[in-house]
């Protein structure tokens, strides 16, 4: 039985049930009556306005629903997801924050697949490291020359940029104050003589542990590749970059016997195919080449005896090494059964750079050429003659050979016939000391202080040099006050700070721009742009020689037998992240 108050309250529910009914009814029936949309909308209006304030206000909370129509959600996820593809990663973000079904449709992980390969970041699967811990600094040594740089085409000019008076004058510790493990923010070999060459190889380790650095990280508990999760944290690293956020470490180590003990000029990293495990090759000016394990900060493997003099050069792929030197020989050499393949005796002067691929082997020297071999066999194919002054560096495609030299030039030949494609004569102000390349652009570093990035495609790309105009506006004469040079690529010049000394090393990727320079700093730059994103300075005291880097971390070494280690994913897991 109903209580009285129970009574009233539901006969007044009923009551008002029926008005509901009886409204909607009515007003059925008089827009019925009323078929033009625009006279319809015209009734609601003036009945809303002859409404107290307060009702309008209730109506449109009681409205909001019938105005959301998602759009997105209605669809099939083939047709959704196909819609998503033509968006931003930014958006795809703001999309996950809309509504589960948004969310799972922008997480979707072919979609972040798609993005990922387009940047070429690839899942690897994780391996487990070692506990992390950061490497003291390793005292300087300074030299008095490179041997790595050939002459340019002017003898004069050679004779000024090995004028090493100053270095050992200045207080380099006083300028750049060097932290061994700190967080960096903005503000903040075959014998030259007639006997059998003797080769050697030390694989075991020191008497002593060796502190261990920080570049393995944790495995993530899945296997399962997340896409998103890879492309969130190359962004993370990215903007680490660009707020010059790193851990800096030194991979040679106080009393370590196994260190280098001279200059080393030149390095690569690499990640075995079949362990995954990333290491980093090092050649040194005491002839040797060194195996670094980057997980534990261990010397691995000592190369030695196969060069009778420095070490300028090295290049590691799919289990083989090759190395120049200023003995005039290419080695090569076999990772996997430890033991040398073939030595190569050429060239008539220092061999400055190697870069071998799946088939060809490419040097060039300081006799000016450069030549090509057939692998796997390393029978000579081409010898490339073209260069007026030392070929200092090279750099190579399937298909390109690409050559920079003291002459100032850039020189692109096709690497099955020889022949010579294109020369960018002039392209530099002075001679040219390093390149790279990854097809449409090559990247080139010289004695001029400056940088220069080129598309093949059109000649266009960008430059550090700043044009400064040095003649009336009619004649467009612009020349730079630092170098003299007189750039000629197209575009503007990015707002940078230049380097001070000549560029010795540069290296490329498809979004960032590497160099190292005798100024003891590197730079990182944005591929496209040429805006300066970092400044690293305070790892080196002399010279660097050769820089590289991947996608956590930047490497340098030179004449201060340092090798330097810029961490810039310190304390994240970035085990899945290809290197």
């Amino acid at each position: 039985m109903r209580t009285g108050s129970e009574a009233s309250v539901a006969i007044t529910a009923d009551v008002t049930s029926d008005r509901r009914v009886w409204l909607q009814a009515m007003s059925r029936e008089l827009f019925s009556h009323i078929t033009a949309v625009r006279e319809q909308e015209e009734l609601v209006f003036s009945m809303l306005a002859s409404m107290p304030r307060a009702s309008v206000a209730a109506l449109q909370c009681r409205m909001a629903s019938l105005l959301q129509f998602d759009v997105l959600g209605m669809l099939p996820d083939e047709i959704a997801l196909h819609v998503l593809f033509f968006l931003p990663p930014e958006a795809l973000f703001t999309c996950s924050l809309v509504s589960r079904r948004w969310r799972t449709l922008a997480d979707d992980q072919l979609l972040w697949k798609g993005l990922c390969a387009e940047r070429d970041w690839q899942w690897r699967t994780p391996t487990s490291p070692p506990d992390p811990e950061s490497s003291p600094e390793y005292p300087t040594h300074e030299s008095d020359d490179d041997e790595g740089m050939g002459d340019e085409e002017e003898d004069t000019v050679q004779s000024m940029l090995l004028d090493d008076s100053g270095y050992n004058s200045m207080d380099m510790d006083a300028l750049f104050p060097a932290s061994s493990s700190s967080t960096a923010q903005p503000t903040s070999s075959v014998s030259a003589g007639p006997s059998s060459p003797t080769f050697s190889t030390r694989t075991s380790g020191p008497s002593s542990p060796t502190p261990r650095l920080s570049f393995s990280r944790s495995p993530r508990s899945a296997s399962t590749p997340d896409y998103k999760l890879l492309y969130q944290t190359h962004l993370r690293i990215r903007h680490r970059i660009k707020h010059r956020s790193y851990k800096l470490h030194n991979l040679q180590t106080p009393g370590n016997a196994r260190n280098h003990t001279n200059a080393i000029y030149c390095l690569q990293l690499y990640t075995y195919p079949d362990t995954g495990v990333q290491v980093l090759f090092t050649g040194s000016k005491d002839r040797s080449v060194r195996e670094w394990n980057l997980a534990t900060g261990e010397v691995t493997r000592v190369i030695e005896g196969i060069h009778s003099s420095s070490i300028l050069s090295i290049c590691v792929n799919d289990g083989l090494l090759a190395s120049g030197g200023s003995d005039h020989r290419v080695a090569i050499w076999d990772l996997d059964n430890n033991k040398p393949v073939k030595v190569i005796d050429d060239h008539m002067d220092s061999v400055l750079c190697v870069r071998f691929d799946d088939k060809k082997l490419v040097t060039c020297s300081k006799d000016r050429t450069v030549r090509v071999y057939s692998l796997p066999t390393f029978a000579p194919k081409h010898v490339l003659l073209q260069h007026r002054a030392a070929v200092n560096a090279v750099a190579i495609s399937p298909i390109h050979i690409v050559s920079a030299s003291g002459d100032r030039s850039v020189r692109l030949w096709d690497a099955e016939t020889g022949a010579l494609l294109k020369t960018f004569e002039n392209h530099h102000w002075r001679g040219i000391a390093a390149i790279d390349f990854k097809f449409p652009f090559v990247l080139t570093g010289s004695s001029d202080k400056h940088l220069r990035m080129l598309d093949l495609r059109n000649s266009t790309g960008w430059s550090t040099a700043p044009p400064y105009r040095t003649a009336p506006a009619a004649s467009g004469s612009v020349v730079c006050q630092m170098c003299g040079n007189n750039p000629h690529l197209a575009g503007t010049r990015p707002p940078n700070r230049e380097h001070e000394e000549l560029v010795r090393s540069v290296a490329l990727s498809h979004e960032l721009s590497v160099s190292g320079s005798y100024d003891f700093t590197v730079k990182v730059w944005d591929r496209e742009t040429g805006a300066l994103m970092a400044d690293l300075v305070g790892g080196h005291t002399g010279r660097i020689f050769c820089v590289g880097f991947d996608a956590t971390k930047v490497i340098s070494c030179g004449e201060d037998q340092k090798i330097c280690i810029w961490d810039f994913a310190h304390g994240m897991d970035t085990s899945f992240v290809s290197l």
